[in-house]
């Protein structure tokens, strides 16, 4: 009998996500691989087999009878490192101020730009770790990090490097995105500030990020300067990625498709036109639903129509301090409950297509041999269990890189 260093077995429903390297799109996306009383052989980090009944000797076994067992949870949109919680704009918002009344009222974006700016690179640290161990205790095991609360050079680099420590020293693994570009400062003109992105920044943050973002949205940058940095981003190896059509359809979407995004992200107000070449292209459609719940907006991402027209559908949490949430599980049920995504359809977003979202697929995302060991084992019966029973947390074991984590 082979020797292993974990064995998960009879999970009522192994969930393996196995298949495709591609994402998935359309009737794909709900298949997820379902093995029932599934196995999990685990060694030296790495998945080594996946099925029933499987026969390995383990020096630890989890016996998974009555629970689920899947990947862990991938975020693919994030902004884990800033200082200064927003909790004061609640008010505001029940009293109807929209997200631009916010910002000329002296909250949004510019009042976490400057708790940033004045934070020591310890304590930014510090409480993105409190958030990362959060998530983690929430199933995600891999996560996207923007940068964005800078807006200058020095501050961009200092929250990519914190997040680079971040990533050699926390379980999650972090993949950087530079956000230089989600706000022009109060101290520049917009077409100063888009120089110093492309002519400064970007340079120096290459070497601390693997993709560029900009905030293409009315009020802060147009498709023009959101194309012109993007493709100098490319010039110094940043895939792109865009905020897309979260406010108004500004035609972030076909912007992605043309510039060869890997996802564009928000999309609330997203046109046919610009779905249509999303879908063509290939590019990923990154939703997030807890936006528009925070935001209390009537309007969600149209994910049913995205989904039918062949986009591959990832879902992410958002986490800033306008949207204050690390918990991938209640981002499913608020795709399930208000962008009507099946369970299967949001595990999919959460899992293998978030992996594919930042171009980790080859290692996270599904069970499959070889791949990384990251694992969780949920308290309920089956996948459908997650967003109807809502409210708590269903995570009873985390497993990352081989290692039992809770």
């Amino acid at each position: 009998m082979q020797k292993t260093d974990i064995l998960i077995k009879n999970a009522n429903e192994l969930i393996t996500l196995k298949g495709s390297n591609f994402p998935r799109k359309k009737q794909e996306m709900s298949n997820i691989g379902i093995i029932k009383g599934g196995s999990v052989a685990i060694k030296n980090g790495l998945i080594v087999d996946v099925g029933k009944n499987l026969s390995y000797k383990a020096e630890t076994v989890i016996d998974a009878k009555g629970k689920i067992v899947m990947p862990g949870f991938v975020d693919p949109h994030t902004h884990l490192v800033f200082s200064g919680n927003r909790e004061f704009e609640l008010d505001w918002k029940l009293k109807g101020l929209s997200y631009f009344d916010i910002k000329k009222k002296g909250g949004g974006i510019f009042y976490t730009v400057e708790k940033t700016r004045g934070a020591s690179d310890d304590k930014l640290f510090d409480e993105a770790r409190v958030r990362l161990d959060r998530m983690l205790s929430y199933g995600t095991t891999t996560c996207e990090a923007k940068s964005g609360y800078g807006l200058n050079t020095e501050t961009e680099l200092k929250m990519l490097k914190v997040q680079k420590k971040l990533d050699d020293t926390h379980p999650i693994d972090i993949v950087s995105t530079f956000l230089g570009a989600h706000a022009i400062p109060k101290e520049h003109s917009t077409s100063r500030y888009v120089k110093i992105v492309i002519d400064e920044m970007i340079p120096k943050v290459s070497k601390y990020a693997k993709f560029c973002d900009v905030f293409c949205e009315k009020e802060f940058f147009t498709i023009a300067q959101s194309k012109k940095i993007l493709e100098e981003g490319k010039k110094h190896g940043l895939l792109p990625k865009i905020h897309a059509d979260e406010m108004f359809d500004t035609g972030g979407a076909s912007l992605a498709a043309k510039v060869g995004a890997i996802s564009a992200e928000h999309l609330l107000m997203i046109s046919g036109i610009g779905i249509k070449d999303m879908a063509k292209a290939g590019v990923i459609g990154v939703l997030l639903p807890g936006t528009p719940f925070c935001l209390m907006l009537k309007d969600y991402a149209p994910a049913r129509k995205m989904i039918d027209f062949g986009v591959p559908i990832a879902l992410a949490t958002d986490l800033n301090p306008n949207c204050y949430v690390e918990n991938m599980q209640f981002i499913i049920q608020l795709a399930c409950f208000n962008m009507k995504m099946t369970p299967a359809e949001a595990i999919c977003a959460s899992t293998f297509n978030a992996a594919c979202a930042i171009g980790k697929q080859n290692e996270v995302g599904s069970l499959e041999k070889s791949k990384q060991a990251d694992i969780i084992v949920l308290d309920v019966p089956n996948h459908l269990f997650i967003p109807y029973h809502f409210g708590i947390n269903h995570v009873e074991k985390v497993i990352k890189k081989g290692c039992i984590l809770k």
